[in-house]
C-alpha cells in the first residue's frame, strides 16, 4: 500500500500542475495563455510569482514521493531505480530554478544571469525528462516503447516551435503562439508520467 501511494503520487502531482495552471494565471492580470509561455508565471516582479511558488512546493513534493515509489518499486530493475533517482533529482533541482524577468525587461536589455540560468535549468530538465522517458520505456514492453517514442517525437516537433517563436521575446516581437506549443509538450510529458504510474502499480500488482 505504501508503494502504491507513492507512485499514485505521480497522478497527483500532474493533476496538481494543471490545477496550478488555472489558479495561477487569474492572478496575473493580462496573461495570455496562447502567447505567453509558463514560466512567465513566476517572472522576477510578475504578480503571480509568490502564488506559482508556494503552490509549485506542493508539487514538488508529490513528484519527491513518486521518485522515492518508483526507486522502492524497482526490485531490482536498474532501469526502474535509475528512473526514481532522475525523477528525485529532477524534483529537487526544480526547487532552484532560477526565474527569468518580465518580457518587457528582456526586450529592453534588461536580462541578467538569471534569464541564462533560467534557460540552462530548462535544458537540463529536457535531458532529465528524456532520461527517465528513454529509461522507463526500456523497463516495460514494445507498446509502451512504441508510445514513448511518439511522446519524444511531439517533444522535438513542438520544442522546436516554441524555441523558435521564444526568441521573440528577446527582440520584442509577438510571440502569437508560444504558449500552445509549449503546453502541448508539457501535456504530453504530464501524459507520459501518468501512464508510466499506472503501467508500475499493475506491474508490481500494488
Amino acid at each position: 500500500m505504501t508503494q502504491k501511494r507513492l507512485l499514485l503520487c505521480g497522478i497527483l502531482a500532474m493533476l496538481w500542475y494543471v490545477i496550478i495552471n488555472i489558479i495561477v494565471p487569474a492572478n496575473y492580470p493580462g496573461y495570455d495563455f496562447v502567447s505567453q509561455t509558463v514560466s512567465e508565471l513566476s517572472a522576477i516582479d510578475a504578480p503571480s510569482r509568490t502564488l506559482w511558488v508556494v503552490l509549485c512546493l506542493f508539487y514538488t513534493l508529490l513528484f519527491m514521493l513518486f521518485g522515492s515509489g518508483i526507486w522502492l518499486s524497482a526490485k531490482g530493475d536498474r532501469k526502474l531505480r535509475f528512473v526514481g533517482g532522475v525523477v528525485l533529482f529532477d524534483a529537487a533541482i526544480g526547487l532552484f530554478w532560477p526565474p527569468m524577468h518580465q518580457r518587457e525587461v528582456i526586450a529592453a536589455g534588461g536580462g541578467t544571469l538569471t534569464d541564462t540560468l533560467h534557460l540552462t535549468w530548462a535544458f537540463v530538465h529536457l535531458a532529465l525528462m528524456l532520461l527517465m522517458i528513454g529509461f522507463g520505456a526500456a523497463a516495460f514492453g514494445k507498446g509502451f516503447r512504441i508510445f514513448s517514442v511518439i511522446i519524444v517525437l511531439i517533444f522535438l516537433v513542438f520544442g522546436i516551435l516554441t524555441s523558435k517563436e521564444s526568441v521573440g521575446i528577446e527582440a520584442g516581437q509577438p510571440t502569437p503562439l508560444v504558449g500552445i506549443w509549449e503546453r502541448i509538450n508539457i501535456g504530453a510529458y504530464m501524459i507520459w508520467v501518468v501512464v508510466f504510474a499506472i503501467k508500475l502499480m499493475k506491474r508490481n500488482n500494488t
